[in-house]
This record gives C-alpha cells, structure tokens and sequence, in this order.
C-alpha cells in the first residue's frame, strides 16, 4: 500500500514539474521568437540605410566624375569580389540602390520610416508609386498591417489610399474618440468587387449570394480585422422576424458590423431601416464588454448631401458607401441573332471531324 502511495505521488511530482518545464519552455520560446523578430527588423534597418548610402556614393560620383553605366558594374563586381557571401551587389539592384537614394534625398526620411519595411517592399513602391506622399502612405500601412509584398501590390493597383477613410458616416457624433477615427479607417469608398461577375440589372439577392461565395475576397476587401458572422441573420422581435444581410464582428474594434446591401442608389428611408437593426443587435447580441455596433450601408451610388441629411439626426454609427464590380451585360437582340446557336456549333464540328476521316 505504502509502495502503490510512493508511486502516484512520484507520478503526480511527475506531473507537475512536466507542467512546469512546459510552461517555461513556452516562455523561452516566445522571448527567442521576440529577440529573433527584433534582430530581423534591426539587420533590414541596417541593410536599408547601407544600400541608401551606397546609392547616395553612386549618385554623387556620377555628377562629380560622370560615373557610367560600365563604372557601377564595375563597381558592383570589386564588391561582390570582396564580399562573396553578401548578395545585392547586382547591377541591376546598384541601380535600384541609386533610384532609392534619389526618391528619398532627406536620411531621416530612410531612418524613421522607409528602413522599416523590407527591401523588396520598397522594390515594388518605387516601381508603382509615382509620388512620395502617396508611397510614404503606403509604407505606414505596411508597418501598421505587416503586409506581404503581394498584398501591398494588390492594394496599390486597387487604389487603396484614394478609397480608404472616404465613406460618410457620423461616426464622431455617435462614437468616443479614438473609436471613431479607428471606425472611420476601417471604411472604403468605393468598395471594389472586381471579384465578382453580375448582371448589369442585378439585384441584392445576387450581390450577396456572389459576396459570400466569395467570403475571402469579400473579407480582403472589407480590411483587416473583420470576422464573418453569417449571412441573412436572424432576429426575432415581438413574434417577427427580420433577417440582417451580413453580420460580421471586428476584432480589433470589438464590435459587431451590420452590413446592408443595396444594388440601387441610396435613398433616405435606407438608414432608418439601418438603425432598427443596429438597435436590434445591440439590445440581442452585444456583450457588455462589446462597443456599439456599427453599421455600414453598400449601395450602388448616392449623393452627398442626401446621405449627410440623412445621417444627421441618427444616434447609431452609420457610413454609406459605393460599390464598384465587374459587370456582365447582356447580348444585344440583334447581335444574338447573328451568333451561332449550341447546334449549329456541334453540327460544324462533328462535319470537321468527319472531313478529316
């Protein structure tokens, strides 16, 4: 008995002193992954600023001693010569080095934000933003967001920096500051849905059932942050029902976001329906510890001044935003005409294969 009471209070020090290796493993763990992220960002700050000054060297020499084209390859291979385990030392990436340093004339400019984002970011800022103002906007979001280098493409081709922050809302009566600003930023104008093919005379039904087929692209689209809840929501109030187009949380807001949508333009009576919802879902789903619960009306357009009347005298957080897609039109009567029709084409080509044999 003494022997069998020995052993599951080895077993139970057993136990607990795993629990404990485990919890400081775990510990170790993170604080090297800290130090490694940290010493990551260090060594691209370093590398950024030396390719600067390597590219500033290069600009300098070129107007003092008219360096050409044969001198930086030159130049490129007595540095590759001498430092055969560092890459970069490419003609082709001298050159960038000497773009970089002519973009960005001013060091603490480079120091305080360009350094900050990794090389080939800026590679790809460079060759698709034209202005300084606008790239410098873009290199802030990829170190608020941690974008890859395909998704700062994507939203730059996408023109986020135009549509960002541009819906009309009445966030800063309805919201605390800073929640309002953060709300604010959360939302575009115009919503791209080039992801979608519809019919030019498509209707709601259609555009959600096409939004949420495609739910990923809808939620790249709608910005960091947002988590779907589902889709045509039920509420039920005094034994009826009403029924949410898209219900989604943010998780950085801590809030839920009641999406209506409308493929027709803005009307006034749209936000009133709007504001019965965002009260619903307050009062049925919103924890204590929630913040009030946003939403957004996409229609296909509106006009400024309506929307901003019809915004003024609600409580609720509301924007109002457009949305843009691609488009399929229907056939014109007469061209349908000329077109061959299913059986002509397979007649045409069983009579091809024929001829053949």
């Amino acid at each position: 008995m003494k022997l069998k009471q020995k052993a599951i209070t080895n077993n139970n020090d057993q136990e607990e002193f795993s629990q404990a290796y485990i919890e400081t493993l775990r510990e170790i763990k993170d604080k090297v992954r800290s130090s490694q992220i940290k010493a990551a960002v260090k060594v691209n700050q370093e590398l950024i600023q030396l390719y600067w000054e390597i590219g500033t060297a290069i600009s300098q020499k070129q107007k003092q001693e008219g360096w050409g084209a044969k001198t930086i390859d030159r130049f490129g291979r007595d540095l590759r010569s001498s430092f055969p385990k560092m890459k970069g030392f490419s003609p082709r990436n001298l050159k960038y080095m000497l773009k970089f340093s002519l973009e960005y004339p001013s060091r603490v400019i480079v120091q305080q934000l360009v350094a900050q984002i990794p090389w080939g970011h800026n590679l790809i800022l460079m060759e698709k933003v034209q202005h300084q103002e606008e790239r410098l906007w873009y290199v802030k979001k990829v170190i608020e967001n941690g974008w890859s280098r395909s998704m700062l493409a994507l939203w730059i081709d996408s023109k986020l920096h135009m549509r960002e922050a541009q819906a009309i809302t009445n966030f800063k009566n309805t919201l605390p500051a800073p929640q309002s600003d953060l709300a604010h930023q959360t939302l575009k104008d115009p919503y791209l849905f080039d992801f979608l093919s519809l019919r030019e005379e498509h209707d709601e039904k259609e555009l959600e059932e096409r939004l949420v087929q495609h739910i990923q692209k809808f939620l790249l689209e709608l910005g960091q942050g947002f988590a779907f809840v589902g889709r045509q929501y039920r509420l039920e109030i005094e034994d009826s029902e009403y029924f949410l187009d898209l219900l989604f949380y943010h998780l950085d807001l801590r809030c839920y976001f009641v999406i209506e949508l409308k493929a027709r333009n803005f009307e006034p009576e749209h936000t009133g329906k709007l504001n019965f919802y965002l009260a619903a879902v307050d009062d049925l789903l919103k924890r204590p510890e929630d913040q009030p619960t946003i939403g957004i009306l996409i229609c296909k357009d509106k006009k400024k001044a309506k929307v901003e009347y019809a915004l003024r005298g609600i409580r609720a957080p509301i924007g109002v935003a457009s949305y843009e897609t691609e488009i399929v039109k229907a056939l014109p009567e007469n061209l349908k005409s000329s077109l061959p029709s299913v059986e002509e084409i397979e007649a045409e080509i069983n009579r091809g294969s024929h001829e053949k044999t």
